[in-house]
């Protein structure tokens, strides 16, 4: 942990904000985990091999491995999980990491309307032509490093930081983590919440606004592909890094500590006795 982000601070924050789960931070790096878990390896298709037929897609399909299903995993087991162009997990994610560009074509169906006789689609969008915009607008950047890394904040060392952090909580604590963001940033506009798979809301998009210069907080977990990989009701909340430093150090200046507050604090344990959860 960084020298910046002392334990007994974000202990005390954790439990100001009502969360007994700690965030998972998000880093780009050239070496692999230690241990972690990650997807199984396959080859990654391009574009160009796709126009050449030369896509396995009962192949690719067969060793499907969201990378919200593989952060659970790891949420369980307090450790990391990891991607890289080798182990992708799935083409979204490989394409919302930064390791596949462009999107393939089969995608833009399979989000969109499907290929009649050959394939159901989504439907999260109305057509191949606007998925292709979609995928066009969000314009991943390509991967900086070999490995994307998600492990809890608590594991990160002092030399080292995340890029992004990631909450996983429902409504009584985001609404906790909502209004302090713009405290900290006097932003009134400090969260966005756009469309996208569950990984772009949690990387793509909280790093595009950082390349443009914004200091936003995206609101994620939306997309009902993914929701099988959160808790019921468990919706993502993700800062970049400084924003994070801001929310530890000022917390006790906002209404965190107001009655108000401990309403709500009231509610959150009622909601954790409901789901079994913190006994």
């Amino acid at each position: 942990m960084t020298e910046l982000m002392k334990k007994n601070d974000l202990e005390s924050f954790l439990e100001a904000i009502g969360l007994d789960e700690g965030p998972m931070g998000m880093y780009y790096s050239d070496g692999e985990p230690e241990e972690g878990i990650a997807p199984k390896p396959g080859l990654l298709p391009t574009i160009e091999m796709e126009a050449r037929g030369e896509v396995d897609w009962g192949a690719l399909f067969g060793d499907f491995s969201c990378v919200i299903g593989n952060i659970w995993r790891a949420r369980k087991k307090k450790t990391a999980a990891f991607f890289e162009k080798e182990r992708f997990g799935c083409l979204g994610g490989a394409f919302y990491l930064g390791f596949l560009k462009p999107q393939l074509n089969f995608i833009t169906h399979y989000v969109s309307t499907g290929i009649p006789d050959q394939m159901e689609g989504e439907r999260y969008l109305e057509s191949p032509e606007v998925t292709r915009d979609f995928f066009n607008t969000i314009d991943p950047p390509p991967a900086p490093a070999r490995y994307c890394v998600f492990k809890p904040v608590t594991q990160f060392e002092k030399e080292a930081q995340p890029e992004l952090v990631i909450f996983f909580a429902r409504a009584e604590v985001i609404s906790g983590l909502n209004q302090l963001v713009t405290f900290v940033t006097n932003d009134f506009e400090a969260v966005y919440s756009p469309f996208g798979a569950g990984c772009s809301n949690i990387v793509t998009w909280p790093l595009r606004y950082l390349a443009q210069g914004k200091l936003k907080a995206v609101l994620g977990g939306w997309d009902p592909s993914d929701r099988k990989f959160l808790k019921t009701d468990e919706i993502t909340f993700t800062v970049p890094f400084e924003m994070f430093q801001r929310m530890v150090n000022l917390w006790p200046e906002s209404f965190l500590t107001t009655k108000t507050w401990t309403t709500v604090r009231k509610k959150i344990e009622r909601s954790r006795k409901a789901w079994g959860e913190g006994e």
